[in-house]
């Protein structure tokens, strides 16, 4: 979807190592793979764009000349689509004042109906839907970056984030847990104001007699699932903590979680998504 950040990926991925390529007609995108010789030839990894400003991009022509290049067993291809909610595509539009490509003449949200419309077909074949509505640069960062660094070394990547459920699940979450079931910190007054950063808040959690069969109950099933992703090919896992509030509950579940991982080999990274947010009235 236009504005769903494919200059920002492209970057990105060319950070990575990738030979970038963007806006390439698609009856193009196979002699650019095959190369001069016809034959597929060791090189850099290619990144190529297309979206609704390319020629040829449509079912007709992706059957035709995309497909095949997919679905052949000397390549290894992955077609993502990145994705964005109406409302975050309309607003990044209004504060930069760009116009919407299929939107010339109309306001920008007939642009983007009409967008969604011509696309969903691809969106249906794609191997991977991002969502950026709720990624800052860093996040979409770490998640292009989770899924296709280039390596020498094979390895299933561990992300745990932490998030609150009145502000939405995170888009890019694999497993999600709710561990709102948990005692509350937030009906303590003195805790209220705190974080499961802080040692009295983790104290507090844990003294909640269901912590430590649902906690050892949780870290017994991942440690055991993680190989078996491994085994199967998955390059990057996101394991998602929730509670109401995203303050809490949910951000001590997550950093004992990543500490566990840690200690088992997996090399987990950490995000608190929503713990800087002002505290609400209920958590």
């Amino acid at each position: 979807m236009s504005g769903a950040g494919k200059s920002t990926s492209l970057r990105v991925l060319e950070d990575l190592g990738y030979e970038v390529v963007d806006n390439l007609p698609v009856t193009l995108i196979g002699g650019l793979v095959r190369g001069v010789d016809g034959e597929i030839s060791p090189r850099r990894p290619l990144a190529i764009c297309v979206d609704v400003r390319t020629r040829e991009f449509d079912v007709d022509h992706f059957e035709r000349y995309l497909a095949p290049l997919l679905d052949r067993d000397s390549l290894d291809t992955t077609l993502i689509f990145l994705d964005c909610d109406d409302e975050v595509l309309r607003r990044r539009f209004t504060e930069t004042r760009r116009r919407h490509p299929l939107a010339d003449d109309r306001p920008v949200s007939d642009g983007i109906r009409l967008e969604r419309q011509r696309l969903a077909w691809v969106r249906n074949r794609a191997d991977l839907v991002a969502d950026t509505s709720g990624l800052a640069l860093p996040d979409l960062r770490r998640l292009l970056t989770g899924h296709f660094a280039i390596s020498s070394k094979a390895g299933l990547g561990v992300h745990v984030v932490s998030f609150g459920y009145r502000h939405g699940l995170p888009p890019e979450a694999d497993l999600v847990f709710d561990v709102r079931f948990l005692a509350n910190p937030h009906y303590e007054p003195s805790l209220r104001a705190g974080t499961g950063l802080d040692a009295e808040v983790a104290t507090f959690v844990e003294q909640d007699s269901a912590f430590a069969p649902f906690f050892a109950t949780l870290t017994d099933m991942l440690t055991s699932l993680l190989p078996a992703y491994e085994r199967e090919g998955k390059a990057y896992l996101t394991i998602a903590i929730g509670c109401t509030g995203g303050r809490h509950r949910s951000v001590h579940v997550a950093s004992r979680l990543a500490e566990v991982l840690r200690a088992a080999g997996w090399p987990a990274s950490l995000r608190h998504r929503d713990v800087e947010r002002a505290a609400p009235a209920r958590d």
